[in-house]
C-alpha cells in the first residue's frame, strides 16, 4: 500500500429514508398499524432505516415512551436512525439509544428527488385522499420511495431501486427497479411505463418478477393492471 493512501473520506449524499410521522401515544395502536404497513410489502420495508416525528404529537402534549416506541419499531423490522421535533427529554432518551437528533425542520435524510411533502407513514384520514408525488430526477439502485397518492416519475428507475404508491405509478422513462402499486389494497391501481424491464411490479400484493416477463417488448409503453389475481401486462397504443 502507498503511504500517501487516503485512509477514509467523509462525503455528502442524499438518500430517500421512511419518517415516521405520529398523532397518538397509543402505542399498541401505533404498533399495530405500522406492521399492517410493513406487511403489505415485506421486502420493502425489512430492514429500512426510519425517522420517527414526534412534532405533532409533542403539540397536543401527549408524552410519549421513547424507549418503548423504539423496541415497537425495531419488532416491526424497521431501523430507527432518528428522531425529528422532539423535546429536549425526548432526544436525551434517544441519544442514550443511540439515535441521532434532527431538527424540527431537517430534510437532511429525505430525498432531494421528490417535490411533494415527506410521506406520512400513519397517516391522518383528511390525508386519504392525497396529490401526486413527482419525481424529476433518476430513481438511483438503494433509492426507496413511498407516496401516499399517485407516483409519477419523469426520469428512469434504476436496477435495485424501489417505488412504491398507494395509488397508481407513473414512469415516463425505463423502469428497471421494483414498482408495487395500490399497496393498501387497492385492485383498481394500475402501473404506466414507458419501457418496462422491471425486476418485480406489484398492484395490490400481487406480482410478477423478471422471469414471468420475458415476453414483454423493451421500448414499448404499456399498462399493467389487475385481473382478477393476475396481473395483465398491455401496450399501450
Amino acid at each position: 500500500m502507498p503511504t500517501n493512501s487516503p485512509t477514509l473520506e467523509f462525503k455528502s449524499g442524499s438518500f430517500s429514508v421512511p419518517i415516521l410521522i405520529l398523532f397518538t401515544d397509543d402505542l399498541k395502536a401505533i404498533g399495530q398499524q405500522l406492521q399492517e404497513k410493513v406487511d403489505l410489502a415485506p421486502e420493502f420495508f425489512k430492514n429500512s432505516p426510519l425517522i420517527f416525528d414526534v412534532q405533532e404529537l409533542n403539540k397536543l402534549s401527549r408524552a410519549l415512551d421513547i424507549p418503548a416506541l423504539v423496541d415497537i419499531i425495531r419488532q416491526s423490522g424497521l431501523l430507527p436512525t432518528g428522531i425529528r421535533g422532539g423535546t429536549t427529554e425526548q432526544n436525551k432518551e434517544a441519544l442514550a439509544l443511540l439515535i441521532p437528533v434532527y431538527s424540527a425542520h431537517s430534510s437532511t435524510l429525505t430525498s432531494a428527488d421528490t417535490q411533494a411533502p415527506k410521506q406520512k407513514i400513519i397517516e391522518s384520514e383528511s390525508s386519504v385522499n392525497a396529490s401526486a408525488t413527482i419525481i424529476t430526477r433518476p430513481v438511483r439502485s438503494g433509492q426507496r420511495l413511498y407516496a401516499s397518492g399517485d407516483l409519477i416519475v419523469l426520469a428512469q428507475v434504476s436496477a435495485g431501486a424501489e417505488i412504491m404508491a398507494e395509488g397508481n405509478i407513473h414512469v415516463y422513462n425505463t423502469l428497471r427497479g421494483r414498482a408495487l402499486a395500490g399497496v393498501q389494497g387497492n385492485v383498481d391501481a394500475r402501473i404506466f411505463c414507458s419501457d418496462l424491464q422491471a425486476e418485480l411490479i406489484s398492484i395490490a400484493g400481487n406480482y410478477k418478477i423478471s422471469e414471468d416477463m420475458r415476453d414483454v417488448v423493451s421500448k414499448k409503453s404499456v399498462q399493467v393492471y389487475l385481473q382478477g389475481h393476475t396481473l395483465i401486462i398491455k401496450d399501450i397504443v
